[in-house]
């Protein structure tokens, strides 16, 4: 048990290190964030400006199946939308009565590429739909992983894949004793939460 404890502790120095790695390249590339938003420098952003595809060239370089394949991809908007709003209010109105702490949306959806004066439109539309995708994708496995830990805090027997960050505080598969005694305990547990 100590060492899944410290390998989690490693994960959280590494994690913590590749925000500051990533925070370096706002000196390299000239920009700065205020307010959650980005500024270049002006001399930065003509030079972008000059490096813009224009949207024929983008067309007709374009692979055709990746021309076919748009609307298809552009489709999954619809259904994602959708368990966007469903699982917005489902964390709205069940997460106060469990005692779970929300989470913020626009921690995990970010929008910002768009405002990059190099990508041509049909680019900045698709960094767009990117970006609220997969920050969906990351904000509705933030919510299941906490009503996970309340409903059902029991890791895996068999090997997952990919564990959300919630995982650590589960109980062990098999320690039965364990579970009864700790549940309620491990439901409550969100101290390590930054609000």
């Amino acid at each position: 048990m100590n060492n899944i404890h410290e390998i989690i502790e490693q994960i959280k120095i590494l994690e913590k290190r590749l925000s500051t790695e990533i925070q370096k390249k706002q000196q390299e590339f000239y920009y700065i964030i205020q307010d959650k938003k980005i500024y270049f420098q002006e001399t930065t952003r003509q030079y972008h400006r000059s490096l813009t595809t224009s949207i024929p060239a983008y067309i007709t370089q374009a692979s055709l199946l990746n021309i076919l394949t748009g609307p298809l991809v552009w489709a999954c908007l619809i259904p994602a939308a959708l368990l966007d709003l469903f699982v917005s209010i489902f964390q709205a109105f069940s997460f106060p009565i469990y005692g779970i702490p929300k989470v913020r949306r626009s921690d995990y959806i970010v929008v910002d590429r768009h405002a990059l004066q190099y990508l041509n439109p049909i680019e900045k539309i698709n960094c767009i739909y990117c970006g609220y995708f997969n920050g969906l994708i990351g904000y509705i496995q933030e919510i299941g992983a906490r009503t996970e830990q309340y409903w059902c805090p029991i890791k895996h027997a068999r090997k997952v894949r990919t564990i959300h960050n919630r995982y650590k505080n589960f109980l062990e598969y098999g320690d039965a004793e364990t579970y009864k005694k700790k549940l309620e305990e491990t439901r409550a547990d969100f101290r390590d939460i930054e609000e």
